[in-house]
């Protein structure tokens, strides 16, 4: 595995592997590796790319005032091994200094879908992530680039980002990937006390609670009823059978983290899973977005209803 700390280095060797004919597979990171972002390199792997890069950044811009850019966990020597042992061909590890010198002026903005759910709370914030993986995908030149769902508001607006601008790039989201008592995996999590990180469980359990309900309902409305334990009435007039209150879930939601005294929410949302806007009832699919703050460390996780 080749080491890469040079962006006209990075830019040199992507564009002899694009003259060869070779593709490249990406992962952008933010270092600190655990076994979501394995399975992020796995997945590269898997599909066959001549050349798999991972890229190490955490992103200056990304971060609000008050956030925790200087206290990001890093290992670089760790993350190297590990990259290594999951078949990485070259690491990327550019220097803050170079991506942002001085002279730096020029942003990306993704409007609409950064409005709602982490965006009202962190303003700026995707306009810090689009502007990077914009830059390092002009510097890899990846043919298809890998992000987890945990995130999955990021993943919505690098998707739109690329087709607006219309790149050449797919964009492929990976499923979450939990620790075994269900808490998504995420290098915040090394933040939490153990007071902290069993109080975290509610995410969890929250999710699970959201799915059964929905399920619970689906199975109301199949044998032709639209009222449930959960679910009490019929709904939105003229509204199909299979259409549950998205208040509902976000009430049972609530009465789990109130559980939990370490715990504050910052949303609890049920939203459109393409446009990231709340919906009032639940028609076919929808996306239930969490973040929480537990302690002073945010996580989020989400599923899909």
């Amino acid at each position: 595995m080749e080491i890469v700390k040079s962006i006209r280095r990075m830019q040199e060797t992507a564009n002899a592997l694009k003259a060869e004919g070779k593709s490249i597979g990406f992962v952008p990171t933010m270092g600190f590796f655990h076994a979501g972002h394995l399975s992020l390199m796995e997945a590269a792997r898997q599909d066959d790319h001549a050349v798999v890069v991972v890229s190490i950044f955490v992103n200056p811009i990304q971060f609000g005032p008050q956030e925790d850019f200087t206290a990001y966990p890093r290992n670089l020597d760790n993350d190297s091994r590990l990259a290594r042992d999951a078949g990485v061909d070259i690491l990327f590890v550019p220097d803050a200094g170079e991506m942002y010198p001085d002279s730096y002026q020029t942003s990306v903005v993704v409007k609409g879908l950064t409005e709602n759910l982490c965006g009202r709370f962190r303003p700026g914030h995707f306009e810090g992530v689009a502007t990077v993986v914009a830059k390092l995908f002009s510097l890899v030149k990846p043919d298809t680039a890998y992000f987890g769902q945990k995130d999955f508001q990021q993943l919505a607006v690098i998707r739109k980002m690329v087709m607006d601008l219309n790149w050449e790039i797919r964009i492929k989201g990976m499923p979450i990937v939990r620790e075994k008592d269900g808490l998504a995996m995420s290098s915040r999590n090394t933040y939490l006390s153990v007071e902290e990180r069993k109080a975290a469980l509610c995410l969890y359990r929250s999710i699970g609670r959201a799915l059964q309900m929905r399920k619970e309902y689906l199975a109301h409305a199949s044998q032709g009823r639209v009222s449930s334990p959960f679910f009490k009435g019929t709904g939105k007039e003229g509204m199909p059978s299979r259409i549950s209150h998205s208040s509902k879930i976000i009430a049972e939601v609530q009465a789990i983290m109130a559980q939990e005294p370490l715990v504050r929410p910052e949303y609890i949302q049920v939203c459109h899973p393409e446009t990231l806007q709340d919906v009032e009832y639940i028609e076919g699919q929808a996306l239930l977005a969490l973040a929480i703050y537990v302690g002073k460390t945010r996580l989020i996780d989400n599923c899909l209803l």
